[in-house]
């Protein structure tokens, strides 16, 4: 349904985006109750505001803290209440937020996706009220991008504020490891070199590839970074309307491609969260990690320095390409602090709360007037790649396609990882995107 649409709006994006180089299931909010009347502050005198989010490790953490501390130095007497849930990509919050708002007890706000996540699990039913009016009286249609809100609308109506864009298709690696053992990697890594490196690394006993998929979202991210690489960017959109299915022979090269990788990942990556496996890589015990920017907060977050510590590359093959993975707030339908809730949405919207928030989390701020400066070589790197790459939708954050998708590919990806059947991979797949009524 929204399929089309964010594809167009993604491909809009990429010229806007030149810029940043320089008690029952709620009913839908009636028309003109908006966030807050235009050219009104609203203001308040305490009470809470519960912020649902699965922002839970070190660098999440303290990026969210950071954006907690310009709320509360506007805002000094209302309460916080930090409702995180751990796990990684928000697999375990996810279906508790769902309760809550099946049972009629939401929180005020919560982390959500644009694209399919926020359209199609949270507008739709009617859980989230339209926060258009704040982007007209806070002046950001001026400063985010056309086709960042395009992914954030329905019917006219904006539903979601972005705090920071990531970029889903990293590829980090620990330089003084690599180095021992003679390595050096340049600008762009293709996948026959990956594999060269690799077979390097593992006769000198060191494991190449750092996993932790004790939640299986982050070896799915694997496969949609590698399925990216090998494919393309203009052949991996088409998967999302239709126009090429997941059993053709280079989708089905992409998956024996992933299979290789998974030869080379450490053995214990089933007990291993997502952020235990980036720890791992920086005490040494691993050389690279596949993993969006989040994983930059917390090489931040342990005291390591870009490019001395660590090093940064695309993921193998897609090298030209930029995945989205943007993070925002809603308002709730019903919030049980709507004031104070928006006034946290107009705190996040600022210059001042994405440049405070994203230097930690790894990612580039939302907005197109953000001061380069006051981020390190990284961020730079990425708002450039941003600004001329090739930008892609992901479907394990939710973008790219609907839910029951999204859980079936974790679902295959699940039974790959031990059978690494291909055919049976792709026929799952392909079975899958019929279902969620995208594929041929």
């Amino acid at each position: 349904m929204f399929g089309k649409r964010i594809l167009s709006a993604l491909t809009l994006i990429l010229l806007l985006a030149m810029v940043v180089s320089a008690c029952a299931m709620p009913q839908p909010a009636p028309a003109g109750e908006q966030a807050a009347p235009a050219g009104e502050q609203a203001q308040t005198g305490g009470g809470r505001l519960e912020v649902f989010s699965w922002w839970t490790s070190g660098g999440e953490a303290a990026a969210l803290q950071a954006l907690f501390d310009v709320y509360s130095a506007k805002y000094p007497d209302v309460e916080i209440i930090n409702a995180t849930v751990a796990g990684g990509g928000g697999s375990a919050a996810r279906p508790v937020l769902q309760t809550r708002l099946a049972g009629g007890n939401p929180p005020d706000t919560w982390q959500v996706h644009p694209g399919y996540e926020l359209l199609g699990q949270y507008v739709e039913p009617g859980y989230v009220e339209a926060v258009t009016s704040l982007y007209q009286e806070e002046g950001w249609e001026a400063v985010v991008p056309e086709a960042l809100r395009a992914m954030m609308t329905k019917d006219g109506e904006l539903y979601q504020v972005t705090v920071g864009v990531h970029r889903g298709n990293g590829f980090w690696y620990n330089k003084k490891l690599l180095a021992e053992n003679g390595i050096e990697i340049g600008e762009t890594l293709s996948i026959d070199e990956f594999f060269t490196i690799a077979e390097q690394l593992k006769a000198a006993g060191v494991t190449p590839l750092c996993v932790g998929d004790s939640g299986i979202w982050a070896s799915a991210q694997l496969f949609e970074n590698t399925l990216l690489g090998v494919i393309g960017p203009e052949r991996y959109n088409g998967l999302w309307d239709g126009s090429v299915r997941f059993d053709e022979p280079d989708v089905k090269q992409a998956m024996e491609t992933y299979g290789r990788m998974l030869d080379y990942q450490n053995d214990d990556h089933a007990a291993l969260s997502w952020d235990q496996a980036v720890k791992k890589l920086m005490e040494g015990g691993c050389a690279f990690n596949s993993m969006g920017d989040w994983a930059y907060g917390e090489f931040v977050n342990a005291g390591k320095i870009d490019n001395e510590d660590f090093g940064w590359v695309s993921h193998p093959g897609t090298d030209g390409s930029f995945m989205i993975v943007a993070d925002g707030f809603v308002l709730a339908n019903g919030a049980p602090n709507r004031e104070n809730t928006i006034n946290w949405l107009r705190v996040l919207g600022s210059k001042e709360a994405q440049e405070a928030f994203n230097p930690l989390k790894g990612s580039i701020c939302a907005r197109t007037d953000c001061d380069r400066a006051k981020f390190g070589p990284y961020h730079n790197w990425s708002m450039d790649s941003f600004a001329k790459d090739a930008l892609v939708p992901t479907v394990v954050h939710g973008s790219a396609a609907p839910a029951d998708f999204q859980q079936a590919l974790n679902d295959a990806v699940t039974v790959f990882v031990v059978d690494k059947n291909v055919d049976a991979f792709a026929n799952a797949l392909v079975a899958a995107a019929q279902s969620s009524g995208f594929g041929q």
